[in-house]
């Protein structure tokens, strides 16, 4: 909090010195705060007159309020060699050093003073202030008080006492004390109601508290004067942006945008302008967001907060690079800015330099401690980095008698953002009601992942597979080989090859038939809510047949939060060998299908939390030249998030797309899955003695 001592020796001046009519004018300015020619006055009057007490005590205020406060100590200095007992020179000494920032200096002097007159109002203003500029919030406010017994309703201690409260607030805040906090906002808005200062703290807080409806209200209440309207608009704004509400924040950004003409001050019309072109990035009018950036580009090129707005559009497009430089440009002009820090942190993060993306966040909290948007960023990052234990186990059906068991476990052991191990285990158990046949397999593999570059990460896995099946035992080998290539911007590639064991039903398992996969997919999105995804598998198999499958979608995002998006399928197969009496392997297959699917993605849901997914489709299937099969598939999830570090999810899945295994049927699997975090912090992190 930037705090500016109020200044209460005039009037005690002219309680001594009235008689003085010949300097009224330099007074004058002193009262009226003209102290460049106060100073100026006062040192002509000097010229004549190098004795007058009067003359020096007026010159020395005049030079430290004109911003020489190195200056003002040294004259009040010298007048104490002269005067050593004069009170009154000893209070403008005290004050000569809060000018100049000389707190603990001024401290111990309050203290002497408050001594030698425990009723001197200026001396115990005096000191609360000094306190104050501390951080010894809870002291000052005592001060604070004391001195408004001896001076009731004194206009310069009451506004001490209110910034005093806003300090002691936001110093609790800062400790995530938000409780406190907004008990000690609360007790200022008693002593002074309405203030704008102390409901936008309080509104500030409430966003950081997540209680965006208190967040709301404060707002409104904000709102009910006309000087604080635009204000108001502005915290609404964002209110409904982190409400998920983006469509109504542009709105409200919109009202408060055009009120811009007949705004004065030029810290609200900076913030309006703000707003209005995030809410338009939110909003994804990139276009006009880019149009009124480009204009506040051209009339102050090098300001931060424009920097900072070009940033904020270039990462919503994923045009991370670019984003980069500004922030680096930012990080030039101060060092210490919070959006230039945790910015970079954000771009670096999306870029995939995890080392640098920590490093930035950490430099961060060295401006910022405890800062809450930067902590929670290095623990979101720890959890991309930190060893999880995964279990699933599952049941399905079909309506050709089928059954399975199956039972998975999966475990990360990251060592670094670049390398991390990998295990699993899988054991499915599968027979035919019918038949009796039955067959078992087990599954075991280690492997690793390794980032080469930031958009270029290798990951490999090699194992065992041991099954039991009605006529045979064997062992074969398992491997699963891709490099996940982040080609372009809004373009990821992935092309593998993966080697396993046909094994959907004990009738397959028993003929231990091993797939060959080399597969590839590739997803595009793109900055007007289109996407587009293509996967393409080619597999060779032990028993001479070889397969070949499409799968493209087009899909729509209609909303973010939660998402929510719908498109059109597409699957084309055929295989070179036609064997159906032992699997599915037309020469042709077709299958199309509209799809809406929605989500809330497990990855941004907080500790004790819900999150879900739908999924519904339906279409038509084309087998060989037969009639077309109309189809459905409908998929659904449903998870609790008991802390950061455990969840348990149900899922099922229903469909009568044709598979590998049979046309003309259906298939249900139910399942559940545990994921626990079993460290608090990343392995490697840990190690490093980073916190």
């Amino acid at each position: 909090m930037n705090f500016k001592p109020y200044l209460i020796s005039i009037l005690l001046l002219f309680c001594v010195f009235g008689g003085s009519q010949n300097m009224q004018e330099g007074f004058t300015y002193l009262e009226t705060g003209q102290y460049e020619a106060a100073e100026t006055y006062f040192k002509t009057v000097l010229k004549d007159h190098p004795e007058n007490k009067t003359a020096k005590l007026c010159y020395g205020r005049a030079v430290g309020l004109n911003g020489n406060s190195e200056e003002a100590v040294t004259i009040f200095t010298d007048l104490l060699k002269t005067y050593p007992n004069d009170f009154e020179i000893k209070l403008n000494y005290a004050e000569s050093l809060l000018w100049n920032k000389n707190y603990n200096k001024a401290k111990s002097y309050y203290k002497n003073l408050i001594k030698e007159n425990k009723l001197s109002f200026p001396a115990l203003l005096g000191y609360a202030n000094t306190l104050s500029n501390l951080k010894i919030y809870e002291t000052a406010l005592v001060y604070v008080n004391k001195a408004l017994e001896v001076s009731p309703n004194n206009q310069n201690a009451l506004i001490s006492k209110k910034y005093i409260y806003l300090g002691y607030a936001y110093q609790n805040q800062q400790q995530q004390n938000y409780m406190e906090a907004e008990r000690l906002l609360k007790e200022n808005l008693a002593l002074f109601k309405n203030d704008k200062e102390t409901l936008v703290n309080l509104a500030n807080l409430y966003l950081i508290m997540a209680t965006y409806d208190k967040a709301e209200k404060t707002y409104k209440t904000l709102g009910n004067y006309d000087t604080h309207k635009t204000t108001s608009l502005n915290g609404l704004a964002l209110v409904n942006h982190l409400k998920g509400k983006d469509k109504i924040a542009l709105k409200i950004s919109e009202e408060a945008f055009n009120t811009i003409p007949n705004l004065k001050d030029s810290t609200t019309i900076k913030q309006t302008k703000e707003r209005h072109i995030q809410a338009l990035i939110w909003n994804k009018k990139y276009k006009k967001a880019h149009t009124l950036i480009d204009k506040l580009v051209e009339s102050i090129p090098n300001s931060n907060w424009v920097l900072a707005l070009r940033a904020t559009l270039n990462t919503y497009k994923s045009d991370f690079k670019k984003g980069l430089v500004d922030y680096n440009r930012i990080l030039e002009n101060d060092s210490t800015s919070f959006d230039g820090n945790l910015g970079k942190a954000n771009t670096l993060k999306a870029l995939g330099q995890y080392e640098e993306a920590y490093h930035s966040a950490n430099n961060t909290l060295r401006f910022y401690e405890k800062q809450k948007d930067a902590t929670q960023f290095i623990k979101n990052l720890n959890m991309r980095f930190t060893p999880f234990l995964e279990t699933k186990g599952t049941y399905s059906f079909d309506n050709g008698d089928n059954e399975a068991y199956a039972f998975n476990m999966n475990l990360e052991l990251p060592t670094s953002t670049k390398f991390k191990w990998l295990a699993s285990y899988g054991y499915r158990t599968t027979k035919n009601t019918v038949t009796n046949n039955k067959a078992t397999s087990n599954n075991a593999s280690l492997g690793l992942a390794y980032q080469f570059l930031p958009n270029i990460t290798f990951k490999g896995t090699a194992g065992v597979t041991a099954a039991k099946a009605q006529t045979d035992d064997y062992t074969q080998l398992l491997t699963d080989l891709s490099f996940n290539i982040k080609t372009f911007k809004l373009q990821v590639l992935d092309i593998g090859y993966k080697r396993e064991i046909q094994s959907f039903n004990a009738d397959l398992l028993d003929r231990e038939i091993v797939m060959n996969h080399f597969y590839a997919n590739y997803n595009l999105s793109t900055n007007f809510n289109l996407g587009w995804f293509t996967q393409y598998y080619y597999t060779s198999q032990n028993d001479d047949n070889t397969r070949n499958l499409l799968f493209t979608s087009l899909y729509y995002n209609i909303l973010s939060r939660p998402a929510l998006k719908a498109g059109f399928n597409y699957q084309y197969i055929t295989f070179k060998n036609q064997v159906p009496t032992i699997y599915f392997s037309p020469e042709r297959f077709n299958a199309t299908e509209i799809f809406i699917n929605l989500i809330k993605d497990e990855v941004i849901t907080e500790s004790k939390e819900w999150f879900y997914e739908l999924t519904a489709a339906t279409g038509y299937q084309f087998i060989e030249s037969n009639t077309k099969q109309s189809t459905y598939r409908i998929q659904g999830k449903l998870g609790y998030r008991f802390c950061k570090q455990t969840l348990l999810n149900v899922y099922g899945t229903r469909s009568n797309i044709a598979s590998t295994t049979a046309a003309g049927f259906t298939f249900t699997e139910i399942g559940v899955r545990f994921r626990w975090y079993f460290m608090k912090k990343a392995y490697w992190y840990t190690k490093k003695g980073k916190s």
